[in-house]
């Protein structure tokens, strides 16, 4: 369900429309004084930003307290999220709103950057709850092209493994009205039930009872109120950054699988440039798969046809002296066995080994190892002759036994 597209155009060539132009201009009033405190305060080599910004949303009920976790192990990030609401909760804000001022788009951005320069973030960080409104879409924006400018200002220096590429991407757990206002009063429910066994019973701690959970009309009003801002303000960026629209309807296991889906890795997306122009030129496991029963199956028969008495001495040596072996560490599902037997010799019989055991649903790996065994000794000079003997060490491993201990 994922429509990815990126471009690394600035902020300003996505400008369509005289009031988008005037949103710009004021979100770089905001923005730009911030940043230059930034580099005031922290020097401009530590402006040190996530290498991966996951901004997450979701309507009221879509389970992002639930599947935060699920993503956060996903992409390897062992960091803490930072919740736009929890994070807008600190003493600092609360002097703000003690003051009876609001918490406007300059405070949110301020906050937010410099707890996004912490170390904790740098391999990646998961950011619920921004931006929520357009003038915090055209900050971050900015803050995508001041990390850029980082990255490629710091290139090839020894500072550049601190400034890697920055990602960006947006993940939106979709659930449909009905869906987020049923969970939502099914959230009212369980915490009433759990509060009143908290009071019953004097252990726990008693959770917050919030209107919207308990009231038909408000938690549809909430739904509305993320569809009209939060939803729209995410879906604006879906041509700038890596958008995912995952399917959050389901279980919280057929959930987890969208979430594996919409997450397979992408090297050329995580990777540095020079980093994936590298290795792209080694194929893919996924891509060597594709065909390989139907190639093991063509060289099989190659054999058969070309030389079939090399091959019919393999699959003797196999049947004769191996699968005893093999057949009592049926348990294990893992065997080694050694061979000295001359048929190795041939240059086709150890791809034919290989294979044979691979078309039985074994995996065979085989090393050979080089000996060298004393053959002549020359009483005169003292010379002693060796020559090598050839020991095929084999570890066959399969399926073991499937038996019931206790």
């Amino acid at each position: 369900m994922s429509d990815i597209q990126k471009t690394n155009l600035p902020a300003q060539s996505l400008v369509a429309s005289p009031s988008a132009a005037l949103e710009i201009k004021d979100a770089r009033i905001i923005f730009e004084p911030i940043w230059a405190d930034l580099e005031a305060h922290f020097g401009r080599e530590h402006l040190r930003f996530p290498k991966e910004i996951i901004l997450l949303g979701g309507a009221p009920g879509a389970g992002k307290g639930t599947n935060t976790g699920f993503i956060a192990k996903t992409r390897g990030l062992t960091c803490e999220p930072i919740v736009m609401s929890s994070l807008l909760d600190t003493p600092e804000m609360k002097k703000v709103k003690n003051a009876g001022n609001m918490i406007g788009d300059r405070e949110v951005l301020a906050v937010l950057l410099r707890r996004l320069l912490k170390p904790e973030y740098r391999d990646g960080v998961i950011l619920d709850g921004f931006p929520r409104t357009t003038m915090q879409v055209e900050c971050l924006k900015m803050l995508y092209e001041k990390m850029t400018q980082l990255w490629r200002e710091f290139y090839g220096t020894p500072l550049g493994i601190h400034f890697r590429q920055p990602v960006v991407q947006i993940v939106v757990l979709f659930v449909d009205e009905k869906e987020s206002i049923d969970r939502q009063l099914k959230r009212g429910r369980d915490i009433i039930q759990h509060n009143q066994e908290v009071r019953r019973t004097g252990h726990g701690i008693l959770q917050e009872e919030r209107p919207t959970d308990f009231d038909e009309k408000l938690a549809r009003r909430r739904y509305q109120v993320f569809k009209e801002q939060t939803w729209d303000a995410l879906l604006s960026l879906k041509d700038i950054f890596y958008y995912h629209l995952i399917n959050a309807q389901d279980t919280i296991a057929e959930v987890e699988q969208n979430i594996l889906k919409e997450f397979e890795y992408q090297s050329s997306l995580e990777l540095d440039p020079r980093t994936f122009n590298r290795l792209r030129l080694l194929p893919l496991a996924s891509e060597i798969v594709v065909h390989a029963r139907q190639e093991l199956v063509k060289r099989l028969d190659s054999y058969e046809l070309t030389h079939p008495e090399t091959f019919q001495r393999v699959v003797t040596l196999i049947e004769k002296k191996m699968m005893p072996i093999i057949t009592r560490h049926a348990l294990s599902g893992h065997a080694n066995i050694n061979s000295e037997d001359p048929v190795f010799e041939e240059l086709t019989a150890l791809p034919m080994f290989i294979d044979i055991f691979s078309e039985r649903g074994y995996h065979a790996v085989v090393d050979v190892h080089r000996i060298e065994i004393p053959d002549h000794f020359d009483v005169t000079t003292g010379k002693i002759t060796c020559r090598v003997k050839k020991v095929y060490r084999t570890i066959i491993r399969f399926k073991g036994s499937e038996i019931r201990r206790g």
